[in-house]
């Protein structure tokens, strides 16, 4: 039996996703079910495609995503892009179901789907008041079980876009932010190794955070670089750089959240000294 992957905003107190997974296994008792997540912040399409962005290389052709965060349909009749409308998207050989309220834009980014299908038949009453499992789950299964995308839905050639938080580049600096906030208190950025390794081509960086209150100037290879209850850099294994804390618990002082200070949004400046500059690390402050 294929494989369907759960990412939602419901948490863990309630029982929503119990009912979800209840569902699924009614219709469908040998589901392979992988939960992504279920701790994305209410609504954040934002950190649920980043989520999702980093797993799929990890999953097998035909898997099938279900995305349960902002679920709700908003129909606008007289402006297409006002709307969110529960949809199928076809990419890189894996299905993902969800409301397209801008979030298959975002996985997506540059890339383009191989198909999209508008979902239809799914306009009662009791559809609506629990989409992830009414309409998202429901198709999931439908499919899984050898119904196609096709017949579940309008083919169509629309995503809602979605404007994800890109990094500013200035002369010989990056200014990027924190994106995601990690179970042990490390903070992801938007700033990837590609970019950081573009623009630094090699110099030597100052990289500092919380109104220039801590600095960082080199780049570790791994967490134990550095003394436990010490703070890093380095690019994690989704190429972002990583702010974090060693074995950053509270017997260690804390994390790179509570020791830190770092929370989602908070901006991360990355200063490049150009090789033969008149300018030394000093005078950049």
């Amino acid at each position: 039996m294929g494989i369907l992957t759960l990412t939602t905003d419901m948490g863990h107190q309630d029982h929503y996703v119990a009912v979800v997974k209840g569902k699924i296994l009614t219709d469908i008792p040998s589901a392979n079910i992988i939960d992504i997540s279920h701790n994305v912040s209410p609504f954040d399409i934002l950190e649920a495609s980043f989520l999702i962005k980093n797993v799929l290389k990890d999953f097998p052709s035909g898997t099938i995503h279900i995305i349960g965060v902002d679920p709700e349909p908003v129909i606008d009749f007289k402006d297409e892009t006002r709307s969110s409308i529960p949809k199928i998207v076809v990419y890189n050989e894996q299905i993902f179901i969800g409301n397209d309220s801008g979030i298959f834009s975002l996985i997506l980014e540059h890339h383009k789907a191989q198909k999209i299908y508008r979902i239809t038949d799914y306009n009662k009453p009791e559809h609506l008041r629990f989409p992830t499992k009414s309409i998202f789950a429901d198709v999931a299964c439908r499919i899984l079980n050898g119904e196609k995308p096709e017949d579940l839905g309008e083919e169509i050639d629309y995503l809602k876009k979605a404007i994800s938080i890109q990094p500013v580049i200035e002369e010989n600096m990056i200014r990027g932010s924190v994106i995601y906030i990690d179970h042990y208190g490390n903070a992801i950025t938007n700033i990837t190794e590609k970019l950081f390794k573009d623009i630094g081509k090699g110099n030597p960086f100052i990289l500092n955070f919380k109104s220039e209150d801590y600095v960082i100037d080199e780049i570790s290879k791994s967490y134990n670089d550095v003394s436990s209850g010490e703070k890093l850099a380095l690019f994690s294994s989704t190429g972002h750089l990583e702010i974090a804390i060693n074995k950053g618990v509270e017997s260690n002082g804390g994390s790179a959240v509570s020791l830190l200070g770092l929370r989602k949004d908070d901006i991360i400046r990355v200063r490049f000294q150009p090789k033969g500059s008149a300018k030394n690390f000093n005078e950049l402050f």
